[in-house]
């Protein structure tokens, strides 16, 4: 009896753990999931703006030094300091009294030699007719005449010492050589002046327009000549090659401006060759001495590569793209990139022709894993046929 019971008690624990065990036997592994769907757009050559980027300075158009041409004392200067001034604007006044009692001690001077002209002439006017009489001697005659070339060569004389002392008390008066901005007096009233020292006074700067200074290495300048004689890189002429900047803060110049100096030699320090540009300054936004970045547009390059903006990722160590391998695979690849032109970045460095790049879906994919490419935009896979319905049915 009690085997019975034990025998039965082992067949219902046997019953019960095959119970629990068939529930486990029938869940299956999950399948997989299917890879990731992107649209990709494969790298072709193509016609791009060929800019060089370069680092640049601004210059004024025209620079004056206003300088001391008279030796004498200050008695006040008469513009305010970092204003624009025009061309004969009077800047400051040295003290006149000594250079006008000089121009007048010089008009003196001219006057008592042109009454001695004047007598000289008389005498030989008197003397001609009575050389024909020979009342007086050949020779007193020629003494006559001689006397009255020198009196007009003394007189020429006079007037010049004159006009010196007439230009030497104007400059008394110093005024702006050219229209510009006036920067900050070197002196100030009471400072004595040299005309031997050339005793700077202020300067005088033209911003409007105004040029940018910049240099490019020579390799790279036989480079884009060697392009450029090849065919690959189509350029404007010099007079028409386009310059945008950059400030220092990265923000644009509105304002584009002109290539208009080209250096035909290297600087033998540096290896580079000097180039300058010249922009339109309205504002005065433009300052000499600012720090810019020029792009130059040199021209059209008909090996560029481009690539959709919204497929390229900047990050803080640069730019990356997603492009999917061999076997679908997707990658991660680092590359530079240009400027934007349109809704496409220019990329100088990172890719080549044929490269496939994730341009939707690659938030999906990762690095390492496979992707499935969907079908281009506008093509529709193929309609079952009408038998294949038939077929079923029966």
């Amino acid at each position: 009896m009690f085997a019975s019971l034990k025998n039965g008690a082992s067949g219902v624990t046997l019953a019960f753990a095959l119970a629990l065990l068939l529930p486990a036997c029938a869940q299956e592994a999950p399948p997989a999931p299917p890879p990731p769907e992107v649209e990709i757009v494969t790298i072709q050559p193509t016609s791009v703006a060929h800019v060089v980027e370069l680092p640049g300075r601004v210059a004024a158009i025209r620079t004056a030094e206003v300088r001391a041409r008279v030796d004498g004392i200050v008695e006040r200067r008469t513009y305010e300091e970092g204003t624009d001034v025009r061309a004969g604007q009077l800047l400051f006044r040295v003290d006149p009294r000594e250079r006008r009692a000089d121009f007048e001690a010089a008009q003196a001077t001219l006057r008592r030699s042109e009454a001695s002209a004047r007598n000289a002439a008389q005498v030989v006017a008197r003397y001609q007719p009575l050389v024909g009489q020979q009342a007086i001697s050949k020779q007193e005659y020629d003494a006559a005449v001689a006397q009255q070339r020198t009196g007009q060569a003394d007189v020429a004389n006079a007037r010049a010492q004159a006009d010196r002392a007439r230009l030497t008390l104007n400059y008394t008066n110093v005024v702006a050589p050219i229209s510009g901005r006036a920067g900050r007096a070197e002196v100030t009233e009471g400072a004595l002046v040299s005309a031997t020292g050339a005793t700077l006074l202020t300067r005088i700067e033209q911003l409007d327009p105004i040029y940018v200074n910049f240099s490019q290495s020579s390799s790279d300048l036989m480079q884009l000549r060697r392009d450029i004689a090849a065919g690959l890189v189509k350029t404007p002429n010099l007079n028409k090659v386009q310059v945008s900047l950059a400030l220092e803060d990265g923000t644009p110049y509105g304002p584009k401006g002109r290539l208009d100096f080209l250096d035909m030699s290297v600087d033998e320090s540096t290896g580079t060759v000097s180039l300058r540009a010249e922009f339109p300054n309205p504002n005065r936004y433009l300052l000499p001495g600012q720090f810019v970045r020029a792009k130059v547009s040199a021209g059209t390059d008909t090996r560029g590569i481009t690539v959709p903006q919204r497929a390229v990722t900047i990050g803080p160590k640069g730019a990356t793209v997603m492009i999917v391998g061999q076997n679908n695979i997707a990658t991660v690849r680092e590359i530079r990139v240009g400027d934007l032109q349109g809704s496409n970045w220019v990329v100088t460095e990172g890719l080549r022709p044929g490269d496939r790049v994730i341009v939707n879906g690659a938030q999906k994919a990762q690095p390492g894993a496979p992707v499935r490419i969907a079908a281009p935009a506008g093509r529709r896979p193929a309609a079952a046929s009408p038998a294949a319905p038939a077929a079923a049915q029966r």
